[in-house]
């Protein structure tokens, strides 16, 4: 289970790491975090917050969120509040929760390689998403050698009832058939994208009839191509 893009900066890192190692407790270990700065100037002021100091704030906040999951009792300080090693967030969580930075959240690539557990872009064309993923696992290659760390896109789209249905544009996806759905999910595969998270948001047709297709009759085409790609 993955959770939307958390704003880091609007939100105290204790309560952050708390909830987060809560439900990752009550999962069995299967919450994905996803992060970010922020990017809508209107809510900063709501939360007291200085949106020009939300890239710093970001890193501040995870460094805080990564100390208290991962050590018992920690000493640490920061503009959040200072912790003196006589108090323990509890739980933790079932061991190191994966974070997804968001977007560039204020911050070079290379740090996002070298601090986030994986990246979560933008939609992009083919051709520029696949330099965009080479440039990632250059990164990653880097600051964590032998690493896995996932390059995950976004992609809404809205899924015709007729298979065949050519695809149009829509915001960042396609409206279109699952037969042009699953050759462009399959391409970003093989372009080195290693999670895609549908959207479903501009889609016609109810959710539920639209997962159950995506279930039946794209993802297994996408395994069996994945499992014949990693044979070869």
């Amino acid at each position: 289970m993955a959770t939307g893009s958390i704003v880091l900066p609007l939100r105290h890192p204790l309560h952050t790491a708390k909830a987060a190692a809560s439900v990752d407790r009550l999962s069995g270990g299967r919450l994905v975090l996803g992060i970010a700065s922020g990017d809508r100037p209107v809510e900063f002021p709501a939360f007291g917050v200085d949106f020009e100091q939300r890239s710093a704030l970001f890193r501040e906040n995870l460094r805080v969120i990564r100390t208290v999951l991962a050590e018992e009792f920690p000493v640490l300080h920061s503009s959040y509040g200072d912790l003196h090693g006589t108090a323990d967030l509890v739980p933790k969580p079932t061991g190191r929760l994966p974070m997804l930075v968001t977007g560039h959240s204020g911050q070079r690539l290379d740090w996002i390689a070298e601090h986030a557990d994986g990246w979560i872009t933008y939609p992009r064309g083919i051709e520029r998403q696949a330099d965009v993923a080479a440039h990632w696992r250059a990164a990653v290659e880097t600051a964590a050698p032998g690493a896995f760390k996932p390059f995950v896109q976004s992609f809404y789209v809205d899924l015709s009832d007729d298979p065949d249905q050519p695809p149009t544009p829509i915001h960042l996806g396609f409206r279109g058939g699952r037969n042009f759905v699953f050759r462009f999910l399959d391409v970003l595969r093989a372009i080195g994208v290693n999670h895609v998270i549908l959207n479903l948001k501009y889609g016609a047709r109810d959710a539920s009839e639209v997962l159950e297709e995506i279930g039946k009759e794209i993802l297994p085409q996408l395994e069996a191509d994945t499992m014949a790609a990693t044979a070869h």
